[in-house]
Formats: C-alpha cells, structure tokens, sequence
C-alpha cells in the first residue's frame, strides 16, 4: 500500500490565507480510495494543492477493498473515503456493518458500465439489433441475455456474475439491467444474505482491479464494474461491455466522499475545508468542456492511484467509451464531476438506494416514506455542502449560478426516457416506485427461506 506524503518544505509556500478564514480542528487527514477512475477528485485536490490551500495535509490512502475501506473510516485509521453510496446509508440503518457514516460531497455521475465474456458476447449477438452499418443498437437490453442464460439452464450450469460490493452501486446497477430484461437476480433475506434466492443469475463479490482476471479465468460471465476495468477487458481482448450505466439510467448518482459523523461533529470546520477542497477538484475536472481530463488521466495513471495504462482510462475519461475493439463511440457524459450539480449530496439520491435494497430484502420489512425521508437526512448532508460552497463563491473560486441554492435536496423525478426500463423515479414517492417495478419486493412482501410471503 503506498502512501502519499506531502513534504513539509512545500508547505509554507502553498497554504493559502483561506487557511485563515476557517479554524481547523484537525490538519493531518487520511483518506482511503479504491483504484477506480472515479477517485478522481481526491487525487486532484492532493495534485492542485487545493487540500493544501485549505491549510490540510493529506495523505491518501489505496484501499485492498470496500470492506477494509469502511472498517478504516469506522475505526479511525482513516479520517474519510472515496465510498460506495450505498455503504453510508447501509451502516446507518444497521445492514452489514452499523456505524453512523454521512456524506455532504457526491463524488460523480455514471462512470459503470456491465461487460461480458467474449463467448457470452457471441451468443448474446443474434439477439441484439443492428444499426444500418452493422454495429450492434445501444443500449442493449438484458433481453438479448436471456436466452443465453436459459441455455446454461437447461444444461445445469449456473450462470455466474460479478459485482463489487453487497451495497455497491454496482450491485444495484446489475440487478437492474437483468430485471428490466426479465432476469430475476435473486432475493436476499436476514438468514440467507447470499442475495440469490430465486436468481436467474447468480451474482457474487469481486473487487473491482480484480474483474477482468476473474472474467478471464472463467470463474464469471460478466460483471458491473467503473473504469477502468471494462475498458481494460477490451484492451485485452477478453471481453465486451454491453452497457453503461448512462445508457441505463442518464446521469445516475456514484460514489460519495464519506466520513463519520462522529468525526464531523468534532471537526466541523475541518470537514468544510475538505468539502471545499473536493468542491474545487470536481470544478477543474469539469471545466472548459473537460480540457484537463488528458491531464488527469495522467495523474489516474500513476501507481499510487489507479495505476492502469493512460490510453485504458482514456478511453472513458475523454468522452469517449469502447465497447468492441474498434467501436468507439461518443459517450461525453460517460464521467461527470460537477455538471449537472453532480457535487451536491441530493436526498432523492440516497433514497434511491434505499429502495433497492428494499426491492431486494437487504431491507427486509416495509418502511413508510417518511422513512426513506428520515434515513437521507441523516447520512446525506446538503447543508454542509452548501456552506461550503458559499464560501467559494466568497472567495471568489466558484460562481454562484453553479449550485442549487433553493433546492429542497429532491431532484426532479427522473423521466421515463432516461431510464433504461421506461419506468420514471420520484424520489418523494418511494413506496410508488417499488410498486411500479415488476421484479422485485412490494408494499409489506418478506422473504421467508425460499419463498416471496404476503
């Protein structure tokens, strides 16, 4: 595990007078990461010096996995993380691990993306529109799985794939493609947290720099994954991404930067100077129609971030994405950052995956909306958010109409038409939601052993 250490000499030269303005509890952080592209602001605030500006000194941290990762930010070894959105909310409700964890920064949009094995792709191929020069229709529809799945079937062989996390987004991104493709990806229930329970295909952990060996090695078929790791089965040769998950639902919540509210309630200033620091990074990410994403690919691709070649993370991070070697496409909003106030931690977002840990029985009992309501205050903190950022806009490192001053934490319900299943989400209506999808846990259902009740 390598470590990051800013040398003091440079100290006196960089810190800025905001070190003034806010008085720092504590100055010497640690944050841990896992290596996907999507860490980026924590390796941009350490590189720019806007962690510095802030009168913080940082070192970061790569991460075995998302358990290590969260049991650091529990125990204290680590003072905050690159998370999975849903490992905030999971340890505040007691799924897993039960710890108060909360998050005022959301880290990005998109970013995911499910590959296949070459020989599912095969198979998957004469299900699979074609545009009018021969190239595979996207999005592609789970639909085109199915008979393929139906297939392994009939001849016993369980159709296996991956996934990074219990609470991953990729989790969720997964189960949703094969639901709104007519494949059940399986129930969990508080005896069996295998979450395969009446699966179609069977998913399992892998951690993320881990998945293209596992695909190659057979041991999966497919898994759901960032980048750069759908972009790396490309490069060599041993896979397919068959979506992304712009494509499965436009502009959907990532990772978070999390903490715990323990170390918040201690060290609220500090915890603003992060947050402004990381505000700042996703700005420059951003700016300019992405005209520093070459230069921070560089930055991804040094050994003590992600360390996978420039042109992988390229691939995606330039607006770009591959799906077969040589079909390229344009994707501009494969990564976002900061447009589309992607920064701000929306309600309506966590409640997102609150449902689908419902849907799914890692909540295992019916809760009210005002539940949903409850859980996102507790973990998703706009309020810090927006204090940061007002002082930005102060110092004049930010412009006002870039965020969403008057928002009440919900998004506009997400439409139809951006989700890959035709099925609109109001985040004030979670309970609807769950009722609208076909697949899935409904209204007071519980899962007891095998079966669905009620």
């Amino acid at each position: 595990m390598k470590r990051l250490l800013l040398s003091l000499a440079a100290t006196t030269a960089l810190v800025s007078p905001a070190m003034a303005e806010l008085e720092l509890e504590k100055d010497e952080l640690t944050f841990g990461f896992i290596k996907l592209t999507d860490m980026a602001p924590l390796a941009v605030a350490y590189e720019q010096g806007y962690f510095l500006d802030e009168g913080l000194f940082v070192t970061l941290e790569a991460q075995a996995n998302w358990k290590v990762l969260l049991d650091g930010v529990i125990g204290g070894q680590l003072d905050g993380a690159h998370m999975l959105a849903g490992q905030p909310l999971a340890a505040t409700i007691g799924f897993g691990t039960e710890a108060h964890i909360i998050t005022p920064f959301s880290m990005d949009l998109n970013g995911n993306g499910i590959t296949v094995s070459n020989e599912i792709w095969e198979a998957m191929l004469p299900n699979i529109p074609k545009m009018d020069d021969g190239r595979p229709q996207h999005p592609i529809s789970a639909e085109a799985l199915a008979p393929v799945v139906e297939q392994y079937a009939s001849e016993g062989k369980p159709f296996n794939m991956g996934m990074v996390f219990p609470v991953s987004t990729h989790n969720y991104e997964l189960r949703y493609w094969l639901a709104a493709g007519g494949l059940h990806p399986g129930f969990y229930s508080p005896e069996n947290i295998s979450g395969q329970i009446g699966a179609d295909v069977l998913l399992s952990v892998t951690p993320p720099p881990q998945m293209p060996a596992t695909l190659e090695a057979g041991t999966i078929y497919g898994y759901c994954v960032g980048e750069p790791w759908n972009q790396q089965a490309v490069f060599k040769g041993i896979g397919v991404p068959v979506i992304t998950d712009y494509e499965l639902w436009k502009n959907n919540p990532e990772k978070v930067f999390g903490l715990s509210a323990e170390f918040q309630a201690a060290n609220p200033n500090t915890t603003l100077a992060v947050t402004k620091a990381l505000i700042r990074a996703a700005m420059w990410l951003d700016e300019n129609d992405n005209a520093n994403r070459m230069e921070a690919v560089e930055i991804l691709s040094r050994p003590e971030y992600v360390g996978a070649d420039a042109e992988v993370i390229a691939n995606s991070m330039t607006g770009t994405f591959e799906y077969e070697k040589g079909d390229k496409r344009s994707v501009p909003d494969f990564n976002v950052f900061f447009r589309y106030n992607a920064t701000y931690p929306f309600y309506s977002d966590a409640i997102w995956y609150l449902t689908q840990m419902r849907r799914w029985g890692q909540i295992a009992e019916a809760k009210p909306d005002s539940w949903y309501d409850e859980v996102a205050k507790q973990v998703y903190k706009p309020e810090i958010y927006l204090e940061a950022a007002r002082m930005l806009v102060d110092e004049g490192l930010a412009n006002e109409a870039d965020f969403p001053w008057d928002s009440d934490g919900y998004k506009a319900p997400t439409p139809a038409a951006d989700i890959i299943d035709g099925i609109p989400y109001d985040g004030k209506a979670p309970n609807a939601y769950l009722e609208s999808l076909p697949i899935g846990l409904k209204g007071a259902q519980i899962v007891e052993g095998t079966e669905v009740k009620g």
